[in-house]
């Protein structure tokens, strides 16, 4: 049974609750965690998930309460990034020698990241009817009075990465229950370039306003918060939110097409709605007097339903919440990284990829190799380390892994 250990030490003002049984947590991550558990605007806690790894300002892999206020770093930069997963009718006995097949018509429907493509539909000229329709009805008029106020999030055509895949750990993938050998469908993306630009934007500004108020973070200037019931804490809250509703449609939009796709493939239809979960990883919610954010970390309130991925040649799991008080009702957003982007590249080889991804159908190039299972935890053991958060529901193995 995982074992939950709380720490309090040097100039940390709230204890620490860290699932990490069994998992390493490096040092640079540590020190995040004792900077954001020394800040007044922090507790009653800190509660740490066990993929917890290094992260700008706050590590990857927290939950993080505030009172009347929020650290726009606790949140991330990748703001409403998280999963969505449906189980449909299809046994993998269907998919049996279409595997190429089907990730090239992932492919071709949804733009994805990466060198040499066109990975947002303003790149390739315009969007389908379907993706302007949702931007215009849900999104335009909202995201132009934010615009108002804040020009300089002002970018490119936002429009143009709705429905879109993006690059590094983002992914489409098309799994096989081991228990019964059905299907399911599993992507991980969220609000892309446009909730990048508002998570770095809004970082600095909750930077300058600590240094006109004065007010010094003494140990990382990136865990500057935004007050309550300040104009710019408002207009924080009120883009986020904006932001975590582009992504969830992001990932639906996608969804519809990866189904779209597999029908294409399959020559027929089938169901793709027998479970369905869509679940933030990157967000803030107001609970209970308290802001939480979680930064690499999923909801799992008690019955509710959450996706934990491994790396892209490892096991994933459907999960159903335990609703742990102490964690803040949550657990881990993945298996975490044990090592850096350019150290992964440093270290493994295209043969070592490709033995770690076989049996998936995936890209076995260069480009993909700080994304190799071998840059990431053990799936198993993130998982034994929690064991007091979540129940497993579903265990999945890739069959097809579609990268950016």
């Amino acid at each position: 049974m995982a074992s939950m250990r709380t720490f309090r030490d040097g100039d940390m003002r709230v204890p620490v609750k860290l699932w990490a049984d069994g998992v390493t947590v490096e040092q640079a991550a540590m020190e995040q965690i004792r900077h954001v558990a020394s800040l007044p605007v922090v507790g009653p806690h800190v509660a740490i998930m066990p993929d917890a790894h290094w992260g700008n300002g706050a590590c990857v892999g927290s939950v993080i309460p505030t009172k009347a206020a929020i650290i726009p770093a606790a949140v991330g930069v990748d703001l409403g990034c998280g999963m969505m997963a449906v189980r449909t009718d299809l046994s993998v006995n269907d998919l049996t020698g279409k595997m190429a097949a089907i990730r090239d018509a992932i492919e071709r429907q949804i733009p994805v990241g990466g060198p040499g493509i066109k990975g947002s539909w303003d790149q390739q000229g315009s969007a389908p009817q379907r993706v302007m329709r949702v931007w215009e009805q849900e999104f335009d008029d909202a995201y132009a009075r934010i615009l108002a106020k804040h020009p300089k999030l002002r970018a490119k055509p936002t429009w143009g990465q709705l429905g879109t895949l993006g690059t590094g750990n983002h992914f489409i993938e098309v799994c096989q229950d081991l228990e019964d050998g059905g299907v399911w469908f599993m992507l991980h993306s969220g609000s892309r370039g446009v909730g990048n630009r508002i998570g770095t934007y809004f970082i600095e500004r909750a930077k300058e306003q600590a240094l006109k108020l004065d007010r010094a973070v003494k140990t990382d200037v990136n865990l500057a918060w935004l007050d309550e019931r300040t104009p710019l804490f408002q207009d924080y809250v009120e883009t986020v939110g904006w932001a975590q509703r582009y992504a969830r449609r992001n990932r639906d939009l996608m969804m519809e097409q990866v189904v779209s796709a597999v029908r294409e493939v399959l020559g027929r239809a089938f169901r793709a709605d027998l479970v369905a979960v869509n679940a933030h990883h990157n967000y803030v919610e107001e609970r209970a007097g308290l802001w939480i954010t979680r930064k690499g970390a999923v909801s799992a309130k008690l019955g509710e339903l959450g996706i934990i991925p491994g790396s892209m040649g490892a096991k994933s799991f459907i999960v159903r919440g335990k609703g742990n008080t102490e964690s803040f009702e949550s657990c881990s957003h993945g298996a975490g990284r044990s090592m850096s982007r350019g150290a992964a590249k440093r270290v493994f080889t295209l043969a070592d990829h490709a033995k770690a991804t076989e049996g998936v159908e995936c890209r076995k190039d260069k480009g993909v190799i700080d994304e190799t299972p071998g840059a990431y935890k053990s799936i198993d053991a993130v998982m034994a380390a929690q064991a007091d958060l979540v129940d497993v529901v579903a265990t999945l193995k890739q069959l097809v892994c579609v990268k950016g």
